[in-house]
C-alpha cells in the first residue's frame, strides 16, 4: 500500500524536521544553543526581571502551559523539550499564514515577541539580528 501525504502534510513535516535540526552549517550555532546564548547566556537558573525561567527565558504561564508536571526549568533537557513545543506551535501558524517557514530572523521575533512578527520593535530586531549572527558565526 503506498501513502501520498498532501503538500500541506508535506510541509508540516517538513518545518517539524526544521524545529528539530535547524540546517544551518556545522560551524554555527543551531537554532536552540543560539537562543540559549541570547537570552541567558546559557545559565540554566537564570531568572528575568519579569519572572522569565530557564536558559530560554520563559515567561512562567508559558512554562506552566507546556512543561509535564514533573519538568524542571533548570534542566536544560526539560527546558529544550518545552521551548520546542511553544516554537512548534508557533511556527505552524507562522507557516500556515506565510506558506513558508520561518527564517531565523522571523523564529527569534516568534519566540521572544509573537505579536511583533509584521512588524518588530527595534529592541527585537537588534536581539534577532545577533541571534542570527550567532547562528551564522564561524
Amino acid at each position: 500500500m503506498r501513502t501520498i501525504l498532501s503538500l500541506p502534510a508535506v510541509v508540516w513535516i517538513v518545518g517539524i524536521a526544521g524545529l528539530m535540526w535547524s540546517g544551518c552549517p556545522a560551524q554555527g550555532a543551531d537554532r536552540w544553543t543560539a537562543l540559549s546564548l541570547i537570552e541567558s547566556g546559557d545559565n540554566d537558573r537564570a531568572v528575568g526581571p519579569q519572572g522569565e525561567v530557564s536558559r530560554y527565558q520563559m515567561q512562567p504561564e508559558l512554562w506552566k502551559q507546556y512543561a509535564r508536571t514533573n519538568a524542571d526549568w533548570t534542566k536544560p533537557e526539560d527546558s529544550l523539550e518545552v521551548a520546542k513545543a511553544v516554537m512548534q506551535e508557533r511556527c505552524a501558524a507562522f507557516e500556515r499564514s506565510s506558506n513558508r517557514p520561518p527564517t531565523d530572523f522571523e523564529f527569534y521575533v516568534l519566540w521572544n515577541a509573537p505579536a511583533q512578527i509584521p512588524r518588530p520593535s527595534k529592541a527585537v530586531a537588534r536581539r534577532a539580528e545577533r541571534f542570527c549572527n550567532v547562528i551564522n558565526s564561524p
